[in-house]
């Protein structure tokens, strides 16, 4: 009886924090628990985003699920109209029209789940992610551990020296650090 009474409502969800602290993994897990109360879902991710695989969403853990990867927010909103749940992962990538998306597929009632690096290398909020986290009803930040002192840390240290503010790289390019250890790294930079 409930369900046939059951009112679709649409959302705004945002993973956010630093490289490795595990955004994807939450976006996956996520989605996953949407395929299993059988809901109809889509995934998409920037068809820059080429590390693990052309088109498949993946963790650092390798957990991964198939996704469509676009050039532009706006395909999004050539969803089938029985999509339910919208995955969208590194979202920082995509440009601000990806708000007024987001916005319009859960103005459809559909359930828009986001993750994405919060700031930059330079610890600069990044791209869309700041006006996503605003119009989100719910935003999560993740940590992961800084490598040089085992704090959380909130910052993804460029390890090269490359100053484009899009370099796709692991942990051969940059690390995960706390405040006072991203400060540090940086004040050391300038020396």
């Amino acid at each position: 009886m409930f369900l046939e009474n059951h009112k679709k409502t649409g959302c705004i969800e945002v993973i956010c924090g630093s490289m490795f602290s595990g955004k994807t993994e939450e976006l996956i897990r996520r989605l996953k628990r949407a395929q299993f109360a059988k809901l109809k879902i889509a995934i998409f991710k920037p068809s820059v985003d080429v590390r693990y695989s052309d088109v498949e969403v993946v963790s650092h853990d390798l957990h991964s699920l198939k996704s469509t990867p676009i050039t532009d927010a706006r395909f999004m909103l050539e969803i089938p109209d029985e999509i339910e749940v919208v995955g969208i992962d590194e979202a920082q990538f995509f440009g601000d029209n990806l708000v007024e998306v987001a916005q319009e597929l859960a103005d459809r009632g559909v359930r828009v789940i986001i993750a994405g690096l919060d700031t930059d290398f330079m610890g600069k909020p990044f791209g869309p992610m700041p006006a996503l986290m605003a119009i989100a009803e719910d935003v999560r930040k993740v940590h992961a551990i800084c490598v040089k002192c085992g704090n959380l840390a909130n910052h993804s240290h460029r390890l090269s020296k490359n100053s484009e503010l899009v370099v796709l790289g692991e942990k051969d390019v940059y690390e995960p650090l706390c405040r006072e250890c991203y400060n540090k790294a940086v004040a050391a930079e300038k020396e």
